[in-house]
């Protein structure tokens, strides 16, 4: 029993009471059909009971909240060991959260800074340097030895003031001389200096020609000075007119500029110590947009031209602005550019002077804040207001720390030349390389801190690389990663932590991964395995199950289709286990995506983008054939969301959608013509409430409301349609709100979602739920499967055209009120595309997608394909970020970038159809094409 995790009896979702042994400290891959059950075995049901035998162990005061969970419909389950899950979700969406400081290499590289690094002075370049008292008495000694010299200590360093109480205060000591200005003067002479200049203050502690006899009185001059000055004083030659400066701290020695000494928070930007004051640490700050809030200065006030306020209306602001016109002898009907530069900036930005508003005897005098102050001053009030302004902002670059989120002072630290901001822009290859170098390049004190540090960073950057993510940088932004990679970060993160004895359950981790790295997040998944835990993989990766030490298939179908226990054993025996199921049967050969029997050409039209170079690109032109199915390929970092999704996707969006991306550098872009709509599908989700789901995003619940509202119960009732929506007020249960569960925040762990104690996850009122058509109620319809209420409202064409076009892309399983943050990215970028599919389309659209397979099977990629090619075939154009084979070998052209990720990436090295470009060596797809054609 030790040895196998007994499961018996799990009925969780789909599950069909199934029994099952998966063996410990094995790789295991459950598979099947998307909605098979796979998440429903690997999470909800062995994940979801580790979770609640650990929150057992709580205390009374946690375990009060954790009795309102759930727990697993299982009859058992034995040899279960602690569990960690890696699931497919961004790491965050702080923007404070980066790569470095999810993986801790950051916090590493923070420590290793504050103690092994080097300070240069930023006005000179010198190095700082930093002395113990004796080593100033031996200096003063061996430098200076038969020379006049003053010992000074530093009192005020360029500030204004009189410091009258300053010179009390020292005569009041005993002293009796001070440098001010470089002028010496005796303390019974000056009271006071010029308020208003800046001044320098030293306090004269001795006067000494040094002999090694008077190194008693050395050493107490050079104390009291350190003391006076705070860690700080000065050697004054009056002969050479020449000032050095001394310290315990850091101080350059020409200046004396000094610098506390680092610690780790010098180099944190989510602490006050370290972050850049003006963006706070976060790189970036938002400006308002001028061109935005006046995109046609040919348009007059009147006409709207300024975006924020629109066109004349009869309130205030408009009777202020017409105040202003009168002085500075304007009409708001005059064309924005002709209107005076002072009267404009007065407009924007506000004036002390009072203006006189209205006319006759009702008149008043008001000052004006000006339109975009006035934005400020309402966004606590509005909401509305408040996202209308985000729409006139742009995300600049912070022009105080220039993206690095440090203060100035953190980069003047440098280890072999190079500072802690200058390390974070490496893609992680490259890091990994200068880290193991380092030990040649340090002096041997260096070195004894930085072992030991130095060791750690290099192990967990050769996790990352692993993983297949030597592209990424340690600067680069936990909320820009897709899903797979946040869940490879965590992973690596894992391995670097050395558990053993633990169960880790991952949901899909080959997402966004090319195939050429397979092979390493395979290997990784086996060192996890080696060091004494059990990994368990819900996967459909073909690599990954014939790696695998066990393979668990479950189906045959999706939904209520799915479930059942189709196999349970070594991949190596599948060819004699006699088993036939859609899995098996692509494994064995026995099915497979045909590849199409002609390439299309095309429509003979191009969109041609010159110039792209933002982020790894490479000035890179892209000519892209329309009317086609038209694949973007390349390794993980090789440049492909740069070119399609943040420059290509912007400019059309904005020339033919009319909206405001940001889009990355580039020349110029002919073609655009071609084409007449642009439409992208991501793995965003659909929504991050739980009461988004496919019903309300495919807009089927408004029909639905519409049949509710038309049976003989609701008009009994009085109800309208609106009484059946969870999103308002009347028919919902309000102490949910309508979204069936509730949040409970927990102190000290994260927030638990809870089913709703009073309407019991039906998300309705008693009443409302009272209202039945053909014996459902509204809460019985969105439980329903997407293939279950095709049938249930096959009379209602408007309804179940949707709901075909769900089908059709694999989603029969979801039910109609699944929450949207429970959907997969590959889930909700299907959601978009069948609403895409079941609109009315020009048949000259431009679709763009990225990476669709994610969480299909491979049947699921079969009916994905037909899809695709249905919507080619009506003349619009599809372009598809893919990794997966199967699709890349059925587009009719490929465009490969590479040849590899982040800085060796870039430029396209490949492109025409799949066999051609399997042709090409430099290919890495080409080279894995060449297998499948």
């Amino acid at each position: 029993m030790g040895d196998v995790i007994r499961i018996t009896g799990a009925r969780v979702h789909n599950l069909k009471n199934i029994d099952l042994d998966i063996p410990r400290d094995r790789l295991v891959v459950i598979t099947g059909l998307s909605g098979s059950g796979k998440s429903s075995l690997a999470f909800d049901t062995i994940c979801a009971e580790g979770q609640r035998r650990y929150m057992d162990t709580m205390s009374a005061y946690a375990r009060q909240f954790i009795g309102m969970m759930e727990r697993p419909e299982v009859d058992e389950i034995k040899g279960l060991s602690p569990i960690i899950s890696i699931e497919q979700k961004t790491v965050g969406r702080n923007p404070r959260s980066t790569v470095g400081t999810v993986t801790e290499v950051y916090d590493y590289f923070r420590l290793l800074y504050a103690r092994a690094s080097q300070a240069f002075s930023p006005e000179s370049g010198k190095e700082m340097v930093r002395y113990t008292l004796e080593e100033i008495v031996k200096l003063i000694l061996d430098k200076h030895s038969g020379e006049k010299l003053i010992v000074l200590a530093p009192l005020v360093k360029g500030r204004k003031g009189h410091y009258r109480e300053l010179f009390d205060t020292l005569r009041r000591k005993g002293f009796n001389q001070v440098r001010v200005d470089g002028k010496l003067e005796y303390l019974g002479d000056i009271t006071a200096v010029d308020r208003y200049k800046i001044h320098f203050i030293e306090l004269v502690i001795d006067r000494l020609v040094p002999d090694s006899e008077d190194i008693a009185r050395i050493r107490a001059s050079a104390e009291t000075a350190l003391s006076q000055g705070k860690g700080a004083m000065m050697l004054y030659l009056p002969d050479s007119g020449k000032t050095e400066h001394l310290s315990r701290n850091l101080v350059c020695p020409d200046t004396g500029l000094s610098f506390d000494m680092p610690a780790p928070f010098t180099f944190s930007f989510n602490s006050p110590q370290g972050a850049c004051p003006h963006c706070r640490g976060i790189g970036t700050v938002a400006r308002i947009d001028l061109d935005k809030i006046i995109p046609d200065s040919g348009k007059s006030i009147a006409e709207g031209g300024i975006g924020l306020i629109g066109p004349k209306r009869e309130n205030h602001l408009f009777r202020m602005l017409e105040a202003i016109s009168r002085k500075y002898g304007f009409s708001l009907n005059d064309p924005i550019r002709d209107i005076p530069e002072d009267a404009l900036n007065v407009i924007l930005y506000g004036s002390p002077d009072l203006f006189r508003i209205g006319e006759g005897g009702e008149t008043d005098m008001e000052s004006f804040q000006g339109i975009i102050a006035s934005m400020d001053a309402e966004k606590e009030q509005c909401e509305r207001r408040e996202k209308q302004k985000e729409l006139f902002l742009e995300e600049i670059v912070c022009p105080v720390c220039h993206g690095t989120r440090l203060k100035s002072e953190a980069l003047c630290f440098k280890i072999d030349g190079r500072n802690i901001a200058e390390i974070s822009e490496m893609d992680i290859s490259t890091l990994y390389e200068w880290v193991c170098s380092l030990p040649g390049k340090m002096s041997a004190r260096q070195l004894a801190i930085a072992s030991d540090i130095l060791k750690e960073i290099s192990s967990r950057l050769k996790f990352l690389m692993n993983v297949g993510l030597d592209y990424l940088s340690l600067n680069r932004a936990a909320r820009t990663l897709s899903g797979g990679e946040s869940q490879r970060i965590r992973l690596a993160t894992q391995i670097g932590s050395k558990l053993v004895n633990v169960l880790y359950i991952l949901d899909e981790p080959s997402i966004g991964l090319h195939q050429k790295d397979n092979l390493k997040l395979i290997d990784s998944l086996k060192t996890l395995r080696d060091e004494g835990n059990s990994v368990m993989v819900v996967e459909h990766d073909q690599e990954m199950m014939e790696a695998a030490d066990w393979l668990v298939d479950l189906g045959p179908g999706a939904g209520e289709n799915g479930g059942h226990l189709l196999y349970n054993g070594k991949p190596s025996d599948i060819a004699g286990s006699g088993v036939s199921s859609p899995t098996i049967d692509y494994l064995k050969g026995i099915r497979k995506i045909e590849i199409p029997s002609a390439r299309r050409g095309g429509n003979g039209s191009f969109i041609t983008l010159t110039g792209a170079c933002g982020n790894n690109l490479k000035n890179v032109t892209l000519k892209l054939p329309l009317g086609m199915l038209v694949g973007i390929s390349g390794v993980s970092g090789s440049g492909k969301s740069s070119l399609i999704n943040q420059t290509l996707m912007p400019i059309l969006s904005n020339r033919l959608n009319r909206s405001n991306y940001p889009c990355l550098p580039y020349s110029s872009i002919e073609g655009e013509g071609n084409i007449d709509k642009v439409i992208q599908m991501d793995q965003s989700p659909i929504g991050r409430s739980p009461r988004s789901n496919p019903a309300t995003y495919t807009d089927i619940m408004t029909d639905i409301r519409k049949i509710f509202a038309e049976t003989p119960d609701a008009k009994i009732r009085g109800f309208k349609a609106n009484r059946f929506s969870f999103n308002v007020k009347g028919g919902r249960c309000e102490e949910c709100k309508g979204a069936g569960v509730q949040l409970l925040e927990m102190h000290f762990l994260p927030s638990v979602q809870v089913t709703c104690r009073e309407c019991g996850g039906k998300r309705y009122k008693p009443d409302t739920l009272a209202v039945k058509y053909k014996g459902k109620n509204i809460n019985d319809v969105l439980d329903m499967t997407i293939s279950q209420a095709l049938d249930f409202f096959s009379a209602f064409p408007s309804i179940s055209h949707k709901l075909e076009v769900l089908e059709s892309v694999g989603l029969g399983y979801l039910t109609l009120g699944q929450p949207a943050t429970t959907l997969s990215g590959g889930e909700s970028q299907r959601l978009k595309l069948s609403a895409e599919l079941a609109r009315k389309d020009t048949g000259n659209t431009l679709y763009l997608l990225d990476e669709p397979t994610t969480g299909l099977h491979f049947e699921d990629i079969r009916i994905l394909v037909e899809v695709l090619q249905r919507l080619v075939d009506k003349g619009n154009t599809v372009v598809i970020i893919e990794h997966n084979p199967d699709i890349l070998k059925s587009v009719d052209y490929l465009i490969d970038l590479g040849p590899d990720g982040g800085r060796a990436g870039g430029m396209i090295i490949a492109q025409g159809t799949p066999e051609e470009v399997a042709l090409i060596p430099e290919s890495y797809t080409g080279q894995y094409l060449k297998k499948l054609l």
